[in-house]
């Protein structure tokens, strides 16, 4: 299985007046392609300011990040952006979606930025509607959508340009018990089609969910463990599903 993300001892330190606060001490990792992983810990336990290294928004202040085989440690600005725009597709908790698009239009956003013609934009932007169940929402604005609605929109803006992970920072936080359920259930589909999912969330039962939950607390990995509910259910060679 092939490596999407490599950490090796990755660190972030922020200057708050006089004080130089280590948010995330020392991070190593890998994550093989089509992995599920979630992402926990409470508040100042490093899992923002991780989430924020790992899609790169921010640069750490020492260690190492390989991404999909390149080393992005050290990029600046302009590459990072690109690198973002090629490698991760992002979910947020507020959707993040322009209120003037129309939900094809707010898809296709980050395909604008890889030089895409107006047709295959189209084209994709709509098999990626399709894929989260909006085929007949294309034309619909983020204002005439249902909250569970607007989330289908960001994480079908998210898979658009078939990125290596999909990032999705507390996904359900605005949603109620119904429409997270469904929303992860989207989510279930789209790792099935092979794609890398990490998953930031402080919902014990969201979290079960992924196949993998990795628990920070003071800017270290308190515990990294397989989720045995998910891997028993979706192998059948596991004892647990032989007749």
């Amino acid at each position: 299985m092939s490596k999407v993300i490599q950490t090796q001892d990755l660190a972030k330190n922020y200057i708050m007046g006089s004080e130089e606060v280590r948010a995330l001490k020392s991070f190593s990792i890998s994550i093989d392609k089509n992995e599920y992983v979630a992402l926990m810990g409470p508040s100042g336990s490093g899992k923002s300011t991780l989430m924020n290294l790992l899609g790169c928004l921010d640069t750490p202040s020492s260690g190492q990040y390989i991404l999909n085989g390149e080393d992005v440690s050290n990029m600046d600005d302009d590459e990072l952006a690109e690198i973002r725009n090629i490698e991760i597709g992002f979910v947020f908790q507020t959707f993040n979606l322009l209120p003037r698009l129309s939900s094809i239009e707010n898809v296709a956003l980050p395909l604008i930025y890889n030089g895409r013609s107006r047709k295959k934009r189209d084209e994709m932007a709509e098999e990626a509607l399709v894929k989260v169940g909006l085929g007949d929402r294309m034309d619909h604005k983020p204002n005439e959508l249902s909250g569970g609605q607007r989330q289908r929109v960001a994480i079908a803006r998210a898979i658009v340009n078939n990125p290596a992970i999909i990032l999705a920072d507390e996904p359900t936080g605005n949603l109620d018990t119904k429409t997270s359920i469904e929303i992860m259930g989207i989510f279930e589909r789209i790792h099935d089609l092979g794609n890398t999912i990490i998953l930031v969330t402080h919902e014990p039962d969201i979290a079960e969910h992924a196949s993998r939950i990795i628990r920070l607390r003071d800017g270290l990995v308190e515990s990294d463990i397989m989720n045995e509910n998910i891997i028993k259910a979706n192998d059948p060679s596991h004892k647990y599903n032989k007749k």
